[in-house]
């Protein structure tokens, strides 16, 4: 501690006012944080292995040289055992993103938001750290290898799938996990592998703007390692709708630093990377709970394996490996990890979450046909809301309307006092409605059916096509799923849609994308 005060004051040429010790990382290092007279923060870091901190320093370096979000690097002592760092604060998307985890994957819109803006920057530090950096300075190791992945599915076998009792023949099992690391190693990635990607190592600042830090560990690898490693993190518990969403915005944002292959490709390929970071992490579970009776560990331990019951249920050809495909489908059927469907819990903040974009389009729904009245476009889309007591809405186009939906079977707020002078639009009508949950079911079906209408008007060229929603007062209930459908086609298709909330004389265009 002594040595890295000095090296502050060697750095700032004064003594810190106060020196706060920080919780540690994963690793044996410690953090300090230094304050001066002035309220300015600096983190001091000591470490015990020099070829690690060489790692993280040398990284640091080249990433911040590349403008890379990550904190930059002050001073180093002569033996790279201590150094000083710039102070990213203490807000980390892990502690931004609690309110969902705890509530078993439920995560509010700003939490997704988080999640989206992250994995969107994932692919600037993969693809442009990579750039020109001595992969020599890496540490443990250099490059992902055979290697190293036989070596962790080895540590799955020997600190998890022995510890069950379950009967298996290792020769084989030895055998399948050869063609699988061969398989893993197969492809040729000059990209940065940070291999700890995780929420605990993204630091946010004011703005939510991610920083990336702990990448010590990285290595030339392929990128879907992270990907994996993010997404299917067990305690994390991103629903499919989520996590899906998350792999397109990795991919999408993955087209601007590279040349990417194919989506069916990518798909398959960061399947296997799932399999195998499933294997990885119940491997550290087993030694980490089983041996060392830690409990988050083997509570742990049950997620994962819903993880592993998802991946087996998802086509036989992408994982080429027969014995230990059905080894691991006879591990997911052991007593033990039977699954047992728990209550969803509530969020604390007591909202209820459903993802805007439930179903996404098929690419194709067929070839089109053709009319006199096709090839006119654009299509505009008008969405209404109205009171059933002062009649359905007109169609403005002429074409004698489109669908009407009758909300009045949903729970209705109005019936309490403190929304009747609210609407659909306002955030304790919304809360009221998606804590019920009978508007979602009911939008669901909504959904489903306008995203197949949507898509034929466009190919076939129309240009008017109108959804109206009614409920007693045309307040609460139909405002609420005429908005929330404008928005999903608007977000969706990105055409201009009109939405006109008739009883409360409330009109509203989205423009045209």
């Amino acid at each position: 501690m002594q040595k890295l005060t000095k090296l502050y004051v060697d750095y700032k040429g004064e003594e810190p006012v106060n020196i706060e010790k920080l919780p540690g990382a994963g690793s044996n290092r410690q953090y300090y944080r230094f304050v001066d007279k002035d309220g300015g923060t600096i983190i001091g870091v000591v470490g015990t292995s020099r070829d690690e901190n060489h790692a993280f320093i040398y990284l640091d370096n080249h990433f911040s040289m590349r403008k890379l979000p990550v904190p930059k690097v002050l001073a180093v002592s002569n033996d790279e055992l201590r150094y000083l760092q710039t102070d990213l604060g203490n807000s980390s998307l892990f502690d931004a993103i609690n309110g969902g985890r705890e509530a078993d994957g439920r995560y509010n819109q700003k939490e997704q938001q988080l999640l989206v803006k992250t994995i969107r920057e994932l692919p600037k530090i993969q693809i442009e750290g990579a750039r020109e950096l001595d992969w020599a300075n890496c540490y443990p190791q250099p490059e992902f290898d055979k290697e190293g992945v036989l070596f962790d599915l080895n540590y799955f076998k020997y600190c998890f799938l022995k510890a069950t009792g379950l009967d298996f023949h290792e020769l084989k099992l030895e055998a399948n996990f050869r063609m699988f690391a061969k398989d893993l190693t197969s492809e040729d990635c000059d990209s940065f592998l940070y291999r700890d990607f995780q929420a605990r190592n993204i630091m946010l600042d004011e703005n939510d703007n991610p920083y990336f830090i702990d990448f010590q560990g990285g290595r030339k690898g392929p990128y879907y390692y992270d990907v994996a490693s993010f997404l299917w993190q067990a305690s994390a518990k991103y629903s499919f709708k989520l996590r899906r969403k998350l792999v397109y915005e990795y991919y999408d944002s993955l087209k601007n630093y590279t040349e990417v292959p194919s989506e069916r490709h990518f798909v398959d390929r960061l399947s296997l990377f799932v399999l195998f970071r499933t294997l990885q992490v119940l491997g550290a579970y087993g030694f980490r709970g089983y041996f060392e009776r830690k409990k988050h560990f083997l509570d742990s331990i049950p997620p994962a394996m819903d993880n592993l019951r998802e991946l087996l249920k998802l086509n036989p050809n992408i994982f080429p490996y027969p014995y230990m495909m059905d080894m691991l489908k006879k591990l997911t059927e052991m007593p033990q990890f039977s699954h047992i469907e728990e209550p969803a819990h509530n969020r604390a903040d007591g909202y209820k979450i459903t993802d805007s974009n439930v179903y996404v389009a098929h690419s194709q729904d067929g070839p089109a046909t053709f009319s006199s009245y096709d090839d006119k476009g654009p299509l505009v889309v008008n969405v209404n809301s109205f009171s059933f007591r002062k009649g359905i809405p007109d169609d403005p186009s002429g074409n004698g309307g489109g669908y009407v939906f009758d909300c009045r079977s949903t729970h209705n707020p109005g019936r309490y006092e403190p929304y009747k002078k609210l609407t659909g639009l306002d955030e304790p009508v919304i809360r009221f409605l998606e804590d019920d949950g009978e508007i979602l079911t009911f939008l669901d079906e909504v959904y489903k059916l306008a995203d197949h209408h949507v898509m034929r008007y466009i190919q076939r060229g129309f240009t008017n096509l109108m959804f109206s929603f009614g409920c007693t007062g045309g307040q609460h209930r139909s405002v609420y799923s005429a908005q929330h459908l404008a928005e999903h086609i608007h977000e969706k298709f990105g055409i201009e849609v009109h939405v006109n909330h008739r009883e409360q004389n409330i009109q509203q265009i989205l423009q045209k994308k």
